[in-house]
């Protein structure tokens, strides 16, 4: 049976049973084939089917097409920090509801169960390549990482933590944008991230931005594009209106690629396109370029 037929099996799973545990098995009619739930991937770009444990040794990269997958804030940081080194910052932060919003505070309190984070961006110090860095990495699983209150507090904290001990800041972005849940709360947080990154760089530190699948909204607006330095993953969306929304503003059509990744690179809107399995080289190259120094050369903290 073809890879095509097994993902068929799996996508016409019972619509009730929407996280089915990992044991679960499908059973396709009259051909006597249980298949595991969740074996297969489908591409959301190129529609190829391939093994799921072959999707994930390869760092979660399509194999066809190269489209960079949305990965949790673990696999983020287990693939770009050095192995033991990281600390959380404000770990405790968990969102309230300004607005009083139907249903929000149930929300948050699922999701934190669920993904195993507080909130949809997780901030802390660590080490690359040994060289100590401020690192946030947004995680797509939790309100499709739409910037709240927390989010922007704790994005301003780690900004300000790197200014006080001279340290660069990476930032991976995956957002859907604004937090609709808390209304006009959500996009002061533009304004407050922009100003502690404004301090950053007068302190002459260094910003890295990372744009992963999707960056849109509010946080493209905001401190997703202001990186000294913006890095983005091959195939990514990234952009602050939809692509529909645009055209029924402009009466045009848009082209195909509009809003890649490829597309941006083009038009000058970020700097370079760098694939999940070189970028802990190339930060380390950048870190370097900025007469920043490894620890294990130098024992009295990292500074530019």
């Amino acid at each position: 049976m073809a890879l095509e037929d097994l993902f068929k099996v799996v996508k016409d799973r019972s619509k009730a049973d929407t996280k089915p545990k990992a044991d679960t098995k499908v059973k396709k009619p009259g051909m006597g084939v249980e298949i595991p739930r969740g074996l297969l991937f489908k591409c959301p770009r190129c529609g190829t089917v391939v093994y799921r444990d072959d999707f994930e040794r390869n760092r979660s990269v399509c194999s066809a097409c190269n489209y960079h997958a949305r990965i949790s804030f673990r696999e983020r940081l287990e693939m770009t920090a050095d192995k033991g080194t990281f600390t959380e910052l404000d770990a405790g932060l968990t969102s309230l509801n300004p607005i009083d919003f139907p249903g929000y505070e149930e929300k948050i309190a699922e999701l934190q169960e669920s993904c195993g984070i507080k909130e949809a961006v997780v901030t802390g110090v660590c080490k690359i390549h040994k060289y100590n860095t401020v690192i946030g990495i947004m995680d797509s699983n939790f309100m499709m990482a739409s910037m709240g209150s927390v989010v922007g507090e704790k994005i301003t904290r780690a900004f300000e933590y790197a200014t006080e001990h001279k340290l660069p800041v990476v930032l991976f972005t995956a957002s859907g944008g604004a937090r609709m849940q808390e209304g006009i709360i959500s996009l002061m947080q533009m304004a407050k991230t922009s100003g502690a990154i404004a301090r950053h760089s007068e302190a002459g530190q260094l910003y890295v931005t990372v744009m992963t699948d999707p960056t849109t909204g509010g946080v493209t607006a905001s401190f997703a594009s202001l990186g000294d330095i913006i890095i983005a993953e091959p195939k990514v969306l990234i952009g602050f209106a939809g692509r529909r929304v645009i055209e029924g503003t402009i009466k045009q059509k848009l082209p195909d690629d509009f809003q890649s990744a490829e597309f941006m690179l083009q038009n000058g809107f970020v700097d370079m396109i760098v694939e999940r399995k070189y970028l802990r080289p190339t930060l380390s190259k950048i870190f370097r370029t900025h007469n920043y120094t490894r620890m294990e050369e130098y024992k009295g903290g990292a500074g530019a």
